[in-house]
């Protein structure tokens, strides 16, 4: 019974140290993006389910600015100004205008992505990689809502920028995405209209208004 007792006890010690270490990357993590005037990802984007036989593979870019980003995916554009979203698609020359749909459950959005772990989320120390010379130390998060559609994400931070280099995000449903960024550029010169919607460029689009 001793010798359970003491193996428990050393257990429980290990498991808060790697909490601590945990939390304390992460706020290392969020401190360095926060300090940032803005930030601009090119990544790439993996979305794949063995069940259905699904492997998608695609390139991004995103330029964010506090809760202001323009992502542009899959030919899409999404502009967020900081209070409505424009979703311009040039192939069906269509413009859909919403509120801020940040809120929606579960959604890892551009103004979020670099800060959802913030809340929600149980944290813990996971395995560390060398990844093409870098040590890449993943943290696990784990939702704390039970009804979550997301099981875990596994949060990779490169030990030495402290920047995020990847996100793997593992559904109920076994859709697994990988978000990877490819490059990270900090406080560049940006355009004063960079995330304002010029309605004179689209006069020819469907305008689609949600709200």
């Amino acid at each position: 019974m001793k010798n359970i007792i003491t193996f428990l006890l050393i257990a429980f010690t290990i498991s808060g140290f790697a909490q601590n270490k945990a939390k304390t990357l992460l706020d290392e993590v969020s401190q360095k993006v926060k300090g940032y005037e803005n930030i601009s990802i090119d990544f790439k984007y993996t979305l794949e389910n063995a069940s259905e036989n699904i492997k998608q593979e695609t390139r991004g870019d995103v330029i964010m600015k506090g809760d202001k980003y323009k992502l542009n995916i899959l030919g899409v554009i999404r502009l967020f100004d900081g209070k409505t979203l424009y979703t311009i698609s040039p192939e069906d020359e269509e413009v859909t205008i919403s509120s801020d749909n940040d809120n929606e459950e579960d959604a890892i959005t551009p103004s979020k992505m670099l800060s959802f772990y913030e809340d929600g989320y149980m944290y813990t120390l996971d395995i560390e990689q060398s990844i093409k010379g870098r040590k890449i130390q993943y943290i696990k998060l784990t939702p704390i809502d039970s009804n979550s559609e997301i099981k875990y994400i596994l949060l990779g931070i490169d030990s030495q920028t402290k920047h995020i280099y990847n996100l793997i995000q593992l559904g109920k449903n076994s859709t697994k995405t990988t978000f990877t960024v490819n490059s990270f550029k900090t406080n560049e010169p940006l355009s004063e209209t960079l995330f304002t919607f010029d309605a004179n460029k689209y006069q020819d689009y469907y305008i689609n208004k949600l709200d």
